[in-house]
């Protein structure tokens, strides 16, 4: 069993906690996670761009001059792809970009991705986040106290609304529910924020 340091708001110790080492203690696998984040920003595209062929365009409906007899080449069309106005030949044409993943493959990555985190000590563990009411302010404050720059990810139980408000507002900072937890956000970031409460959902998902 692995053990994580438990800071609270203020950043001090406040005890630790085990967790399992298939899930916090692999060797990452750096080739998985870079299948499944790739994956990811794969399924973002929307796929709606396209052009149009010389079906599309409007016009062309007769032949431009005769087959023979003119000294010219033969032509069918003025909507034929070498026309100004014409169709495009290999353009793009809507489809999806969906890659399909195994879930196997996908818990492997997100396991890799906090062992990763652990092993590199950019994982925090924070005891709780309370909020009487939404407050960026004290969301600022916390992070002052763990001592973390640059780019934030935080990660917080799915019921906790006030904090999930509190931290979208600061801009280097991105805050996403427990159930919400991905590779791509787990690694996109310097330092990663999870909850006790958060650690202990996503360690049930993933064993």
């Amino acid at each position: 069993m692995a053990t994580l340091k438990i800071k609270n708001s203020e950043g001090k110790d406040a005890g630790s906690l085990k967790v399992s080492d298939d899930v916090f203690g692999i060797e990452p696998n750096n080739a998985v996670m870079h299948q499944v984040v790739r994956a990811q920003r794969a399924a973002l595209q929307q796929g709606t761009h396209a052009t149009k062929t010389r079906s599309d365009r409007r016009g062309g409906g007769r032949k431009p001059y005769r087959q023979k007899g003119t000294g010219r080449a033969r032509q069918g069309s003025i909507r034929s792809p070498h026309y100004r106005g014409g169709g495009v030949v290999f353009g793009p044409h809507p489809h999806s970009h969906a890659q399909k993943v195994n879930k196997k493959v996908t818990k492997l990555a997100m396991r890799s991705a906090l062992s990763g985190k652990v092993a590199d000590s950019e994982l925090y563990v924070v005891d709780a986040l309370d909020f009487d009411e939404p407050s960026t302010k004290k969301a600022q404050a916390i992070l002052d106290a763990l001592d973390v720059t640059g780019r934030i990810t935080v990660v917080v139980d799915d019921d906790n609304i006030n904090a999930f408000l509190s931290f979208r507002n600061i801009p280097s900072v991105l805050v996403i529910a427990a159930s919400e937890s991905n590779t791509y956000d787990l690694i996109d970031n310097t330092v990663l924020i999870m909850t006790t409460g958060a650690v202990k959902y996503v360690e049930e998902v993933l064993s």
